[in-house]
């Protein structure tokens, strides 16, 4: 009888550390690539829920503004708005501002989404132009340190503005979530308030996408939101807002701004020998009043 014949044994490629190495290598890359597939297929497909026909315009998107959860919302402005001379100049303006007010704390302003979105200039800028100390942490690197932040300062913003009637058209979670309608809405009503020494351009307006995730589908809306309107108008909202400011946080300074008041009225009443010591008195008196008829 013949002995039964024994399986062959398989033979197992023998690998190197080298080709263990490649092939790790190789297997990373595949998975990085698969993940930027899924990456860029979920942009493309943001692209076209957003450029369907529906749409009035085609809208271009920053790939992290695609990537949103079910039921997730935000909002933008869109590409015609911010390619407007007025609006760049508006935010032009308002960053040459921030930087001349914060130059002593050697803070630089470049874009206003991404310097101010966290609180931390924010803080500064209503510290300094309110002369106030806000009960804060200074540095804050969490998204709820920072939240929190910023809720402190937006509800100081709104003290300071609610006895003008001043629309709040802005939110903590729209700051922090770089909403620069929002952003920009903030910083023209903090320029009216504290009479910033600048000149906004009029008339600016923006239109505003709104996207928001349903059912795996991003859909749109659009809203026209007015930044500006005329100095004039936007500054009847503060016609109080110099002297109010002076009294309600500054009442210490009160004394100085009536002694330069005194010396620049005697500088023009000096050729007419006539001097004047006593604002609350002598300036309401119908002799002084009328001393150039």
């Amino acid at each position: 009888m013949s002995s039964p014949q024994g399986r062959t044994p398989t033979l197992q490629p023998h690998r190197t550390k080298k080709d263990e190495s490649f092939l790790g290598k190789l297997g990373g890359t595949l998975v990085r690539k698969k993940k930027a597939k899924e990456v860029n297929d979920l942009q493309e497909e943001g692209k076209n829920a957003i450029n369907a026909p529906m749409s009035p315009t085609p809208i271009t998107l920053d790939p992290e503004e695609t990537l949103l959860e079910e039921n997730e919302e935000r909002t933008m402005i869109d590409k015609a708005s911010r390619e407007d001379p007025k609006y760049k100049e508006l935010k032009k303006v308002l960053i040459d501002w921030i930087n001349e007010v914060l130059v002593e704390e050697r803070i630089i302003v470049k874009h206003l989404k991404h310097d101010l979105y966290d609180g931390q200039v924010l803080q500064k800028l209503l510290e300094t132009l309110a002369g106030c100390k806000l009960n804060v942490a200074e540095v804050t690197q969490s998204e709820v340190a920072q939240k929190q932040k910023l809720q402190t300062v937006l509800e100081k913003v709104q003290d300071l503005l609610r006895p003008q009637g001043w629309p709040i058209r802005w939110t903590v979670d729209s700051i922090h979530g770089k909403n620069s309608a929002a952003i920009l809405h903030l910083l023209v009503a903090l320029a009216m308030h504290f009479c910033a020494p600048i000149r906004l351009p009029e008339h600016v307006s923006v239109q505003v996408v709104v996207v928001k995730k349903r059912e795996g589908l991003l859909h749109t809306s659009y809203v026209t939101e007015e930044l500006t309107t005329t100095t004039e108008m936007m500054m009847g909202k503060f016609e109080r807002d110099a002297f109010d400011t002076l009294f309600d946080h500054a009442p210490d300074k009160l004394s100085v701004v009536k002694k330069s008041l005194i010396t620049f009225v005697n500088k023009h009443l000096n050729k007419l020998n006539l001097e004047v010591t006593e604002l609350e008195t002598q300036v309401s008196t119908k002799h002084l009043l009328n001393t150039e008829e």
